[in-house]
């Protein structure tokens, strides 16, 4: 029944009447109490599973049997304002679709159509009914007070940015700064490889990070800068300590990360992966409009869009976020004196944006063909591109246009048949369809 309701909020609404035999159409119904425990039982599946709060409406119809009055129950679920709704059973986040009398699973291009669409308040922006109180955000507040001149944090100042309503519920986006705050929404997996690559070097540590915004943004940075490299630069009459990654990028990389994820995809996390010549932060959400991001050197002409503004208004109340945008501007400065081979980028898929920054104490900086060099066959009538292809797909699955993107070359017949297909066929590549396209995932690790 939970499938069926999300399906019908995700779709145009639609009515579910209980107390009916699918097969007959024979009446069942219920006598008054029953249909009073159904009601209850209705109202806290809807509330206990789906994500954001639903419209609906319970009916009782009433008709007489052998001179007794029994009940049908209507339960009305209107188009939801904010999709995609999610079904969260058993700690299992899923999304459903109504479709032609039947209900099953969104496939990814409705749900990103669903999220497209959706006509009312961002995520942040979703009221709550939990009752506000500064004394539940003395973490937020110390972090307000140590960038502002150990000015204190006031209710009027949280009121201007819309952190609760006229009832003084707070929103979701506020409930994410509680001191309590312990939901998976803000989840972020910091993890530390030995090597180039997730799948083929030795996984050091790894750390789950589950607190609210402020504690999260600490932790992160305590967990890099503890594990980052360094070194020292002799000059004539002096040294120099240069760190790996340098403090402004980081700070500026974990804000853009937090700030800007889609807070709607349950289930997911921030990925924060520290490898030998890199870092990678990796938030959920895809680029501006949903648009994929092929690898961008040119940080400043990636657009500043404001997924999440409440947010972002804290964090920028906070000063630890930059009010006109700037932030990736930062991270250009801190490289500027570096080469070619250490310089940040960033990328987007359908489901992730990610940010690279380059190891500076690293001395050949990234190279794209290295993290598989040692570990390739040798390739049939091999390519120019097989390499740069076989890496781009090592660690997540792309499309064929995100490749060619990579690859700065067109999509093709020949692209597809003869070079794809070739390493598919010496299966070190291996392909998935999801939805109506294809997905690439190099296999040198399974």
């Amino acid at each position: 029944m939970a499938q069926n309701i999300c399906g019908f909020a995700n779709a145009r609404g639609g009515c579910l009447i209980i107390g009916v035999k699918d097969q007959t159409l024979n009446l069942v119904g219920f006598n008054k109490a029953e249909a009073e425990s159904e009601r209850n039982f209705l109202n806290n599946l809807i509330n206990e599973t789906c994500t954001p709060p639903l419209r609906t409406t319970i009916d009782f119809i009433e008709y007489t049997i052998r001179n007794k009055n029994r009940f049908i129950i209507q339960l009305t679920v209107n188009e939801s304002n904010v999709k995609p709704v999610i079904l969260t059973h058993k700690g299992v986040p899923s999304i459903y679709m109504r479709r032609d009398g039947f209900t099953n699973g969104a496939t990814p291009e409705e749900i990103i159509q669903m999220s497209i669409s959706s006509h009312s308040h961002a995520y942040d922006r979703v009221e709550t009914s939990i009752q506000f109180n500064l004394n539940d955000f003395s973490t937020f507040s110390a972090c307000y007070s140590r960038y502002n001149e150990n000015k204190p944090l006031t209710k009027k100042l949280l009121s201007s940015i819309g952190f609760f309503n006229k009832d003084e519920c707070i929103t979701k986006g506020a409930e994410l700064f509680l001191d309590h705050y312990g939901g998976v929404d803000t989840q972020i997996l910091c993890s530390v490889f030995s090597g180039f690559t997730k799948g083929s070097e030795r996984l050091v540590t790894m750390k789950t990070i589950k607190t609210n915004i402020c504690d999260s943004i600490d932790l992160t940075l305590e967990f890099i800068k503890q594990r980052m490299n360094q070194t020292i630069i002799k000059h004539s009459c002096s040294h120099e300590l240069l760190d790996a990654f340098p403090s402004r990028a980081l700070l500026e990389g974990v804000i853009n990360a937090i700030a800007h994820r889609d807070y709607y995809l349950q289930g997911t996390q921030i990925n924060i992966y520290l490898f030998k010549d890199r870092l990678e932060m990796s938030s959920p959400g895809s680029f501006y409009q949903h648009n994929e991001l092929p690898k961008t050197y040119d940080l400043s002409k990636v657009i500043s869009n404001r997924r999440n503004q409440l947010i972002c208004d804290v964090l920028v109340k906070c000063k630890v976020m930059e009010a006109t945008g700037t932030g990736f501007d930062k991270i250009i400065e801190e490289y500027k004196k570096a080469d070619s081979h250490h310089q940040p980028y960033v990328y987007s898929t359908s489901s992730h944006f990610t940010l690279v920054l380059p190891d500076l104490t690293y001395e050949n900086g990234i190279d794209l063909i290295n993290p598989i060099q040692d570990l390739l066959p040798p390739i049939s009538n091999e390519s120019k591109y097989d390499k740069k292809i076989l890496n781009f797909c090592l660690n997540s699955a792309k499309s064929s246009k995100e490749i060619a993107d990579e690859l700065a070359i067109t999509i093709s017949t020949y692209f597809r048949n003869s070079i794809l297909e070739n390493l598919v066929k010496q299966k070190l590549l291996s392909k998935k369809k999801i939805g109506v396209s294809f997905y690439y995932y190099t296999t040198l690790n399974d």
